[in-house]
């Protein structure tokens, strides 16, 4: 499976691309497998969103635009930011930069997180720290089950991405938190602007609602590269304090406005849970225990991933990123086979033959588990903490179709 240098692609060859189904299976059967669950999940969500109606519809597109902007802004408008490669997939667009599951991940994610929330009947100032939160729950197991398994590779050395919590940077975390949050505000109080005495996600005129999606696409991700500038940036890049304070300390803001709105009278959901939703609820089921189930059965180490990655370049090369506050940061301008710091890929299963200098179609290969147990115990308390949270925002935070069908008995004074 070989491939020109992205920029000698012919141009519908660049746009997209198609790859042998049974050599990629054969390379990696536990990165098809998570692109069908992804697949199987846009497609569930836009099937709810279409079934709910009013807005729902228009935030699954706007959740499908921004991760597309998101996830491809820093290739091509700041390459020196760039710092993550997808393994090669069936489909795959943009010289072999998106994969077609990677565009429904984030309806797979924030339509989901969103949904949930819209359940709790939170105050306004809480619904996009909550969103932000549920992302990060949804993602944490695809984060680090599937580096693992070398569904796609993270730069060496770049400093942004250097502190990792099992080979996931942690403002892989901090990201999905701050871009999902910001999204989910953008949207909110943009339609307010334009229909002010409509219902939150009841739908408003076209007009109103496509200058919704326009401005919540164009400003959620900016607002949450914002939202980097006063914790991150300052306490990482002038304090050199390590990137899993920073998360945690956005994760307590995010935190104490979310038990703030929990703690808040509010009515429960007067919605019943439907078919629709059921469906949405076993999707979720899948997500968690499709990475359960690889860490428990499946072996990295077999994993082959043939395709884009870091270009290879001399050792001794730097580029530079500058910050917020005007810091100059270094990173090593190109991949060094023979010094770099990815425990979970090497070059085994070609015969340690590293790629020259130049490659950026190469192959890599997962590595065996240190500790498979460990895994096991993390997914699983993962799946445990996942499970009484949505358990309880769907069970226990919507009113039963029997409490809707009969009124609530007044009580009597003695």
């Amino acid at each position: 499976m070989g491939q020109l240098p992205a920029a000698n692609l012919p141009w519908s060859q660049w746009l997209v691309a198609t790859n042998d189904f049974k050599t990629l299976w054969e390379a990696q059967p536990t990165y098809i497998i998570s692109q069908t669950v992804y697949i199987f999940a846009g497609l569930v969500t836009l099937a709810h969103a279409f079934n709910k109606g009013g807005r729902w519809p228009y935030f699954w597109l706007v959740t499908v635009l921004h991760g597309i902007y998101a996830d491809n802004f820093w290739h091509f408008a700041l390459p020196e930011y760039d710092n993550f490669w997808h393994s090669q997939t069936p489909i795959i667009f943009l010289g072999g930069r998106l994969p077609l599951h990677i565009i429904l991940l984030y309806p797979a994610f924030i339509y989901h997180a969103a949904y949930a929330v819209s359940k709790l009947n939170l105050p306004r100032y809480a619904e996009p720290f909550a969103v932000g939160l549920l992302t990060v729950l949804i993602d944490i197991p695809y984060d680090i089950v599937a580096v693992k398994f070398v569904h796609w590779t993270w730069h060496d050395t770049d400093p942004n991405i250097f502190d990792r919590h099992y080979w996931v940077p942690w403002n892989s975390y901090y990201f999905h938190a701050t871009f999902a949050s910001s999204l989910y505000f953008f949207f909110i109080v943009s339609r307010s602007w334009f229909a002010p005495k409509v219902a939150q996600w009841d739908a408003a005129s076209k007009k109103a609602e496509w200058q919704s999606v326009i401005i919540a696409t164009l400003l959620g991700m900016p607002g949450g590269v914002l939202m980097f500038v006063p914790i991150y940036h300052p306490l990482h890049d002038i304090l050199k304090i390590h990137s899993e304070v920073t998360f945690f300390m956005l994760f307590a803001i995010f935190g104490m406005f979310i038990i703030s709105g929990l703690l808040s009278e509010r009515e429960k959901s007067k919605e019943p849970l439907t078919g629709i939703d059921y469906l949405m609820i076993l999707q979720l089921v899948i997500h968690y225990m499709t990475y359960w189930v690889f860490v428990m059965f499946f072996d990295p180490e077999r994993e082959v991933s043939v395709g884009l990655h870091e270009p290879v370049g001399p050792c001794n090369e730097v580029a530079s990123l500058v910050t917020p506050f005007g810091q100059t940061l270094y990173k090593r301008k190109y991949f060094c086979p023979e010094k770099y710091d990815e425990g979970y890929f090497d070059f085994h299963c070609v015969g340690n033959k590293k790629p020259p200098n130049g490659a950026e179609w190469y192959t890599i290969c997962g590595t065996p588990f240190e500790n498979r147990a460990e895994y096991v115990v993390v997914l699983t308390s993962i799946l445990i903490l996942a499970s009484g949270v949505f358990y309880n925002i769907y069970f226990n935070s919507s009113a039963s179709k029997t409490s809707q069908a009969a009124p609530a008995k007044k009580l009597k004074k003695k």
